[in-house]
């Protein structure tokens, strides 16, 4: 296999969470698809929202080496998370063949890919590595570090995993929105910088929202083999129809909460350039208005996944505009007549 057909596999991976058809597979197409890696983005996104808030806020105060083992250790700890939910929800007898999880994209066990062993032993390797990673921010950062890691880490386990399974009880969608806003963005501008004044809290909430979204339509498009397994998402207990409106309401609202943070002065003006996001998301809002169809389009890939494609996309493009925004704040920073 040439170096190039190894990189176009790893673009397929990272763009459909599955492997190339027809096409020899090498190891890291292989851990691409096992760890979910195509979702990665969302948790690099948060990261890097947390450190260019710290850097448009004090440059000077940013340690940029502490910054960067923060947004490597991020993504470590959502490749533990998306291993863990696998290998609990097998244990639990949820996911099967039949199940969506199976359907969507290759399961690692029971694809045949990887035994449960080599499974579990993957949960560990990544866990160390991200023990490693949080021990060294605490001796830098102080043990603050811990709180923001240990609280993300049992939203992550107890996610699916018993006696908690926050999943089954309508709390996953609040547990990621904490994890992806007020934990990884506040966390990381924390470790860039040792402080967190309380706006950063509210500059988080914009892209918690939008990773909540694809939760959500995750979660609807899963909403009838979940009831059937007594798997109590938000989805499930709204309905189709209200989850819908929900997760569209929450697309909706953050651009308000955005803009709302640039006329206060929390966050420079460039961000207002998520706006340019707004063709997208009408888009999506347009496929949230309707149900799921019978039948995937022609060469759709992710069938029977619908919703959380379009919330992803949308969440991918306005999360790039955000981070634009902020990098600009960063090299042009323009300050509001009325802001102080």
């Amino acid at each position: 296999m040439t170096f190039g057909q190894r990189v176009s596999n790893w673009r397929y991976a990272l763009a459909t969470a599955n492997p190339p058809p027809d096409v020899e597979m090498d190891g890291i197409t292989k851990w691409l698809v096992v760890t979910r890696a195509a979702v990665f983005s969302m948790t690099v996104t948060s990261g890097l929202i947390g450190g260019l808030l710290a850097i448009g806020a004090n440059a000077a105060a940013v340690n940029y080496g502490y910054l960067a083992l923060a947004v490597v250790g991020l993504v470590v700890s959502h490749a533990a998370n998306n291993l863990i939910n696998d290998y609990f929800d097998m244990e639990a007898g949820i996911d099967t063949d039949e199940y969506v999880r199976a359907l969507y994209a290759p399961h690692p066990v029971l694809s045949g890919w990887l035994t449960k062993a080599q499974l579990r032993n993957a949960i560990i390797v990544l866990n160390v590595i991200d023990f490693a990673i949080l021990v060294a921010l605490v001796v830098a950062r102080g043990p603050l570090v811990a709180v923001f890691a240990l609280s993300g880490l049992f939203i992550s386990v107890f996610y699916v995993a018993p006696p908690i399974s926050l999943k089954k009880r309508g709390l996953g969608e609040p547990g990621v929105f904490l994890t992806w806003g007020p934990l990884m963005i506040g966390g990381t501008y924390f470790v860039a910088t040792g402080t967190i004044p309380g706006w950063v809290w509210v500059a988080s909430l914009p892209y918690a929202i939008l990773v909540t979204t694809v939760l959500f339509g995750k979660h609807i498009d899963k909403i009838v083999p979940d009831s059937e397994r007594h798997i109590r998402t938000l989805p499930v207990i709204l309905g189709e129809r209200r989850a819908r409106a929900v997760a569209s309401g929450l697309m909706i609202a953050f651009y308000p909460i955005v803009i709302g943070s640039v006329l206060v002065g929390w966050i420079g003006p460039w961000v207002a350039l998520v706006i340019l996001a707004i063709p997208r998301l009408i888009e999506v809002l347009g496929q949230f208005s309707q149900p799921k169809p019978e039948t995937p389009p022609n060469a759709y890939v992710g069938w029977p996944l619908w919703f959380v494609g379009g919330a992803f996309i949308h969440t991918r493009r306005a999360g790039a505009m955000l981070i634009l925004g902020l990098i600009l704040n960063v090299i042009l920073p323009v300050t509001l007549p009325w802001v102080s």
